[in-house]
């Protein structure tokens, strides 16, 4: 049986793109348009609505910015995947929609070009990058290096890695102390920086994201 279209939902304040942006997306079998809004307030009103795998966010829109509305809907539907569509070949905003939550940053210049594997890539859960915004992320990487900055190889420490590994195999906070030799006290506050860090709410997703750093097996 074949697998359901990815369920996309489209949000850019110009209807004119919105509908070019639609042609491009529902000529192909595997996409398809289910819902659009002219803002960033309507695309969180839209997904929660009508639960798209995907959504296409412009950057520059009237209420919510595409960057807040990407942050919104990372924190209420974190299985969302989020794509910005943008006129900004712009090193700022690009980080930013990282840091947002989203998987790729497509330019409208060439939408025609990259949107629609730039979809399919963010929907295999791999980003989707703009030969400049890759220029952009080795340069930054280069300059924090140059400037003797710590470029950390993860985002959390040895210790932290070995508490969120006993977290997700279920040991409360004394197992933990008792088993690394340390007070409950110590335990809870690495807890506490790990969910900061790694921006998760709760043991469930700190288990989630131990499966996908191959700490536990699922």
């Amino acid at each position: 049986m074949p697998k359901p279209p990815t369920r996309v939902l489209l949000a850019d304040d110009h209807a004119l793109v919105r509908r070019g942006v639609r042609l491009i997306l529902d000529g192909e079998p595997d996409l398809t348009v289910v819902a659009e809004a002219g803002d960033g307030a309507e695309a969180i009103e839209k997904a929660r609505a009508e639960r798209p795998d995907l959504a296409i966010l412009d950057i520059a829109m009237p209420r919510l910015t595409g960057l807040q509305a990407a942050r919104e809907l990372s924190r209420l539907q974190p299985d969302l995947r989020i794509l910005i569509l943008t006129m900004y070949d712009n090193e700022q905003y690009f980080f930013e929609a990282l840091k947002a939550g989203a998987s790729g940053y497509v330019l409208k210049s060439v939408a025609d070009r990259d949107l629609v594997e730039a979809c399919r890539a963010s929907m295999r859960g791999e980003p989707f990058l703009y030969p400049g915004a890759v220029t952009a992320l080795i340069r930054n990487y280069l300059d924090r290096a140059r400037d003797g900055a710590d470029i950390p190889d993860k985002a959390i420490t040895d210790r932290e890695e070995e508490i969120l590994k006993l977290v997700a195999e279920g040991h409360s906070s004394k197992d933990i102390a008792g088993l690394l030799v340390i007070s409950v006290k110590t335990v809870e506050r690495h807890r506490a920086n790990l969910l900061q860090k790694l921006g998760l709410k709760d043991r469930l997703e700190l288990t989630r994201y131990a499966i996908r750093a191959g700490l536990i097996e699922p």
